[in-house]
């Protein structure tokens, strides 16, 4: 990022950091490119990086090496949608390894309990993948803290690269996120 000096008579000498949203010198050049489009070259041109899109997302979610983060949480079946900002908060699928991150809630009614599921879990076993209408739907059981069994549910759009967990296991009710994925090297 581009930075510059900026000086205050009252405070120290502070480092302005260029805002992300500005355009660079490619993407100026981009929007140049396609102003001098036609509408049908640019309809095309969406059409080419949507498929693009599309194929990175199924082979990232084939190649099991991802990382989900998630930007809601809410407790099935009806509770409220709560909003995460925390970067902290993630699922890493890695070489059958599994790395869960998460706010969880627990209890059997209201009022529920928040705990974090915070653990590695180095061998997954069977992951299922199975394609659906609208992308994929990748799944898998897995022990956590010794005896107790959780499913991971994975909902992901190939089209807009969203993705939804949905964790669940005998003891509880389901808990559900709302986030994207991206590829882990």
């Amino acid at each position: 990022a581009m930075a510059q000096k900026i000086s205050s008579p009252t405070k120290s000498t502070y480092t302005a950091i260029q805002h992300p949203m500005e355009p660079t010198p490619e993407r100026r050049a981009y929007h140049e490119r396609m102003h001098s489009m036609t509408h049908e070259q640019r309809v095309a041109h969406r059409a080419e990086r949507q498929a693009e899109f599309e194929k990175y997302v199924d082979s990232i979610v084939l190649s099991h090496n991802f990382e989900f983060n998630p930007q809601t949480i809410q407790i099935m079946p009806a509770g409220a949608m709560r909003f995460l900002s925390n970067i902290n908060y993630t699922v890493t699928l890695w070489r059958g390894t599994l790395d869960v991150c998460l706010p969880y809630w627990v209890g059997y009614t209201p009022p529920y309990r928040y705990v974090l599921l915070n653990t590695v879990t180095p061998s997954l076993g069977t992951i299922l993948t199975k394609q659906t209408e609208e992308g994929w739907q990748v799944s898998f059981k897995v022990n956590l803290y010794a005896t107790e069994e959780y499913n991971f549910t994975f909902d992901i759009n190939s089209k807009y690269g969203g993705a939804t967990l949905t964790i669940s296991n005998l003891w509880y009710n389901p808990v559900q996120y709302s986030g994207t994925i991206t590829r882990v090297y």
